[in-house]
């Protein structure tokens, strides 16, 4: 009896240590990932001095790049034999480049202005590339960890916990960090900020791949070849309806998110609302993510999802009609931020069940792959967002040294913050009514196991 109880204190130990070393990958992610969502365009137009036209070309051109190294980053995932496991070794080597890239990026030289566009091509390129190395691991490595779906919200629930609570360090600190340290140097702050981001973030990654194991590998599914791996992708249906709601769920959030500072500076008037704000973004989403694994639990995956999406859209719609009434803001933050918090940490456990739909279809196990996809296509849509945020403030005239914007740059501003996120919520929740793999993943699980069992 004693034996028993100290085994499973002993489980329920590694199951924790698990957990939490998977929610610090996300977490050492959000520190970076929450400043560019945040402030780098800012960075770019009023810091850099960057032409608003010129960032929006580099956002795409840098894209493009940016798919092929993803595809074979996740191929590469997929290929990889270590006696760690496949995409566990990806975090040990990735994480201090990662922090290297995230400190040049945000760093100015003093050089030509033409000398500054080509060093932020240079350091956004490594940037993204070191962020795919040590984020696509995160996604590929869910399916590996278990096969329990349950157990799989859960974990997706832990990463989106410490993710929040990365990005509030980062929307609660990071200006302020940056008046600081810079004393009133942004160049410098910023800087300084993100160096001191990157170090910590490289420890967090350190740590999640000392508390993860890959118990879960399917190493009996066949191996393939990239162009098999890609059809398999093409029969995979739940996958495909997944894929195309990314490109509507991230660019509603980068091109939100990239307008925060403008509308609440130029459009409210208040810097200080513009923080409150992005601290509600995140706190209340890291307190809602906690509800997922109960309501994941009865209404499923989809219909949460939806749901989500929908009390997001409600928040939204009521900051579009307070207008300039702080109150009905703060109040349609808070609401949008619950939607948004739900909705994002039950999008990161449905990402891992098309990997069992696909090799349950076809045969082919390819996570690295599909997860590499999935990011290629959230970078898509942080390109789309970037050019046509780009694209917007430079057809309102936005000028960084005026006090006050034009009534078109106001406008361009509003269409970033409210009117286009909420067009693509609606595209969002119609995608996703034709998600069905719910209803029928309990009977996959099941004949993969079966499978499984023959082929041993």
């Amino acid at each position: 009896m004693s034996n028993a109880l100290v085994s499973n204190k002993s489980m329920a130990g590694a199951l924790y240590k698990q957990r939490f070393g998977y929610g610090l990958g996300d977490f050492a992610c959000n520190l970076i990932w929450q400043v560019i969502s945040l402030y780098l365009l800012y960075f770019y137009t009023d810091i850099m001095k960057l032409d608003a036209k010129a960032i929006a070309a580099m956002f795409i051109i840098c894209r493009v790049i940016d798919g092929i190294t993803d595809l074979l980053v996740g191929f590469a995932i997929d290929k990889t034999r270590t006696r760690w496991g496949k995409s566990r070794p990806w975090f040990l080597f990735g994480a201090a480049p990662f922090a290297l890239a995230a400190f040049l990026a945000f760093s100015v030289p003093d050089i030509s202005p033409d000398g500054k566009l080509l060093y932020a091509y240079v350091t956004y390129i490594f940037l993204s590339f070191m962020y795919t190395v040590v984020n696509i691991p995160l996604a590929s490595i869910l399916p590996a960890l278990t096969d329990d779906m349950n157990e799989r919200t859960v974990l997706a629930t832990w990463r989106k916990f410490l993710a929040f609570l990365g990005s509030t360090i980062v929307s609660a600190t990071a200006l302020t960090m940056v008046e600081l340290i810079g004393h009133g140097n942004e160049g410098l702050g910023f800087r300084m900020v993100m160096g001191i981001f990157g170090v910590v973030g490289c420890i967090c990654f350190f740590l999640t791949f000392a508390l993860v194991r890959e118990t879960n590998l399917q190493e009996s599914a066949k191996s393939a070849t990239l162009k098999e791996t890609i059809v398999s992708l093409v029969h995979n249906t739940p996958w495909k309806l997944f894929a195309v709601n990314i490109l509507f769920q991230w660019t509603g959030y980068f091109i939100q998110s990239s307008a925060l500072v403008y509308y609440y500076k130029y459009y409210i008037g208040s810097t200080g609302l513009s923080s409150l704000v992005a601290t509600i973004m995140t706190m209340v989403p890291m307190a809602a993510n906690l509800t997922v694994p109960f309501l994941a639990k009865r209404l499923g995956k989809r219909n949460l999802y939806s749901a989500a999406a929908g009390v997001q859209f409600v928040g939204l719609a009521i900051i579009l009609a307070a207008n300039m009434n702080t109150a009905g803001i703060v109040c349609g933050a808070f609401i949008t931020a619950l939607g948004y918090g739900i909705k994002e940490s039950i999008y990161f456990s449905m990402q891992a069940d098309p990997v069992d739909y696909g090799e349950w279809k076809t045969g082919v196990q390819a996570a690295g792959t599909l997860s590499s996809v999935n990011g290629f296509l959230g970078k898509i849509a942080q390109a789309a967002a970037g050019g046509i945020s780009g694209l917007l403030l430079s057809w309102g005239k936005y000028n960084s040294d005026a006090a006050v914007q034009t009534a078109e740059a106001l406008t361009a501003i509003k269409a970033m913050y409210i009117y286009i996120p909420l067009i693509l919520l609606i595209c969002s929740l119609v995608t996703m009514s034709f998600y069905k793999l719910d209803k029928q993943f309990p009977e996959i699980q099941a004949d993969l196991e079966t499978r499984r069992v023959s082929e041993k």
